[in-house]
């Protein structure tokens, strides 16, 4: 198959909207994966007084670990996705959530608009067509040595890395997205993370873009060498 975008990705995560949050749940260390993330961002304290951009919310799980490590934060989710957006925006929240329609792409056209002290954008990239100019445009969104996070399935570079992603999305996770109708969704997960950038290149586009004190950390648990966070800083000054 081929890989999924644009209106066909966004079709796509409004069907697997319903039953998106089972299937997370069934996923050791997920949320506990996205509050480490979150952490690695290293704002101060409870973040009062600070804006962040949730970039790519899905039905919230990335929201959630944001307001779990940062309370009082203003934080601004946005998705492409309609159901996916329904889903997250239904969930209980504190006040400080807002939830913004948008692709990556048009944040400008939604009035999504900077500068936020930090972005934080989870399972995203792979996702987009052009990750280069999402990241440049997340950069122009920051203020001077604002913080980004990239929470990715960004592969080691290893075999056995690349064996495992395979085997549990082939003998786990494809079969139950097929019963519920969601397989292509699930089929493009798998071949997503596959031809996307090793973390070694991540963190390398992540530089090019503009950023500076680029680190790629690895996550605990089975997805060691298979999902890893990126942070990095907007410049102080202009390049």
């Amino acid at each position: 198959m081929t890989l999924l975008r644009d209106e066909d990705l966004t079709a796509a995560f409004d069907h697997a909207a319903r039953g998106y949050d089972g299937l997370v749940a069934a996923n050791p260390g997920y949320h506990a994966h996205l509050r480490r993330s979150v952490r690695r961002l290293g704002l101060p304290g409870s973040a009062a007084g600070l804006r962040l951009l949730d970039l790519g919310c899905g039905t919230g799980a990335s929201t959630a670990a944001l307001r779990a490590v940062l309370p009082a934060a203003h934080i601004t989710a946005v998705d492409a996705s309609a159901g996916m957006l329904r889903r997250a925006a239904a969930k209980p929240w504190a006040d400080g959530v807002t939830f913004v329609r948008a692709p990556a792409e048009r944040l400008a056209e939604a009035g999504v608009t900077g500068p936020f002290d930090a972005v934080f954008a989870a399972y995203l990239l792979r996702n987009v067509s052009d990750p280069d100019a999402v990241l440049t445009a997340v950069r122009d969104l920051l203020v001077p040595g604002g913080r980004l996070g990239v929470h990715e399935y960004a592969l080691s570079g290893r075999r056995v890395d690349r064996t495992v992603w395979s085997l549990v999305c082939r003998g786990l996770v494809q079969p139950v997205a097929s019963v519920l109708g969601d397989g292509g969704l699930y089929r493009h997960l798998w071949r997503s993370v596959v031809e996307f950038d090793t973390v070694d290149r991540l963190a390398a586009r992540v530089r090019a873009a503009g950023f500076e004190r680029v680190r790629a950390l690895p996550l605990p648990g089975w997805q060691t060498g298979i999902t890893h966070t990126v942070v990095a800083r907007r410049a102080e000054s202009a390049r």
